[in-house]
C-alpha cells in the first residue's frame, strides 16, 4: 500500500529534504494514468490516484523495492542514470527533472544560502535608471525585490515605502490586497511564485529565511497552502502579464527575465508593450506623470502585512 507522508520542516527550521523528495515523487506519479504511458488499465479499483509504484518501477526499469525506498525519501545512493530513467517514466519537464536531482542528490547540487543581505552592483542600478519608459527591476533569492526603476514603481507601486522584508513577491501577491486587484490573472501569478519557491527549496533546503517565508505564508494564506501542496515546479522567463492599473486601466505587457551570471540568484525583469498599442500609450502617460503616477500606484505599508 502506498504511503503518503507529509512534507514537514526539519531541525533548525530547514525544509525536510526527504519529505520534499517523497511528496514530489508521489504527486508526479499521481498525475499519470496507465493509458498516459502505454500501460493497460483493466478497470481494477485503484486505492490511490495515478500509477502504482510497481507500474512506475516497471517503466523506469528499476525494482519496486528500489523505487519505494526512493519515494520514501532515501535518495542517498541513487545514480544520475536512475534519476534520468525515473524522470522519463514520470514525464517530467526539464525544470521538474532538475528539481528531482536537487532533492535526491543534495551533496552534488546543494548551494549555501547567502549569509548577508543581497547587494545589487552599482552599474546595474545605473542601468535600471537609464531604461526610461521600461518598467524593470532586479529580484534575488526567495523572490526578494532588490532594485527597481521609476517606471516599475509607477506600474507596480512604490516599493521604497515598504520595509525591506516586505519587498518580496510572494508576500506582496499573497498578503497584499492591492496585488490581487493589480494582476488580472492573479491565480496564475500566484502559481508561478509558488513554483519558483519550490525550486528554491530544492536548491537551498537549509535556507532559514526561505523556510521562515514558507512558514509565514502557510499560516497566513489558504491559497498559498493549497498551491504549495501541489509540489509543482516550472521555470518561466518570459510571457505576457495583464494588469489593471489604478490610473491608466488595463495594461497588456510582455515580460522577459534574465539571469545575472555573476550575481548568484539574481535576475533582471523588464516589461514592454507592443508598439502603437493602447498599453504603450498608457506607459507613455505614466512616464510623463512621473512621481504622481508612482504615488497613485503605491502599496501601503499598512496593508503589506
Amino acid at each position: 500500500m502506498d504511503e503518503q507522508p507529509e512534507a514537514v520542516q526539519g531541525a533548525g527550521g530547514a525544509l525536510d529534504r526527504r519529505a520534499e523528495l517523497s511528496e514530489f515523487l508521489r504527486t508526479r506519479r499521481a498525475r499519470l494514468k496507465p493509458e498516459d504511458v502505454g500501460l493497460p488499465d483493466f478497470g481494477r479499483h485503484r486505492r490511490v490516484p495515478g500509477l502504482r509504484r510497481e507500474e512506475l518501477a516497471q517503466l523506469a526499469g528499476v525494482s519496486v523495492a528500489y523505487y519505494t525506498r526512493l519515494e520514501q525519501g532515501n535518495g542517498r545512493n541513487v545514480s544520475a542514470e536512475v534519476l534520468d530513467s525515473i524522470a522519463r517514466a514520470l514525464r517530467l519537464s526539464d525544470a521538474e527533472h532538475n528539481h528531482l536531482t536537487h532533492l535526491a542528490k543534495p551533496k552534488q547540487h546543494k548551494k549555501k544560502p547567502a549569509a548577508r543581505t543581497e547587494q545589487v552592483r552599482g552599474a546595474l542600478r545605473q542601468l535600471l535608471d537609464t531604461m526610461d519608459g521600461v518598467p524593470a527591476y532586479i529580484s534575488g533569492r526567495r523572490g526578494d525585490i532588490l532594485a527597481w526603476n521609476r517606471m516599475a514603481a509607477a506600474v507596480f507601486g512604490d516599493w521604497g515605502e515598504l520595509p525591506a522584508q516586505q519587498r518580496n513577491w510572494a508576500r506582496l501577491v499573497f498578503l497584499t490586497p492591492e496585488y490581487r486587484d493589480l494582476f488580472v490573472e492573479w491565480e496564475q501569478k500566484a502559481s508561478d511564485i509558488v513554483s519558483f519557491l519550490r525550486m528554491e527549496a530544492g536548491c537551498y533546503p537549509d535556507d532559514p529565511r526561505l523556510s521562515a517565508l514558507v512558514g509565514e505564508l502557510s499560516v497566513k494564506s489558504e491559497e498559498f497552502r493549497r498551491l504549495w501542496a501541489t509540489h509543482d515546479v516550472r521555470e518561466k522567463s518570459y510571457g505576457v502579464k495583464r494588469l489593471r492599473h489604478p490610473l491608466v486601466g488595463d495594461l497588456t505587457l510582455n515580460y522577459q527575465s534574465f539571469r545575472l551570471a555573476d550575481d548568484d540568484g539574481q535576475a533582471m525583469t523588464t516589461y514592454h508593450a507592443e508598439p502603437g498599442s493602447p498599453s504603450a500609450e498608457a506607459l507613455r502617460l505614466l512616464a510623463s506623470w512621473g512621481a504622481d503616477a508612482t504615488r497613485a500606484g503605491r502599496v501601503s505599508p499598512d496593508t503589506a502585512a
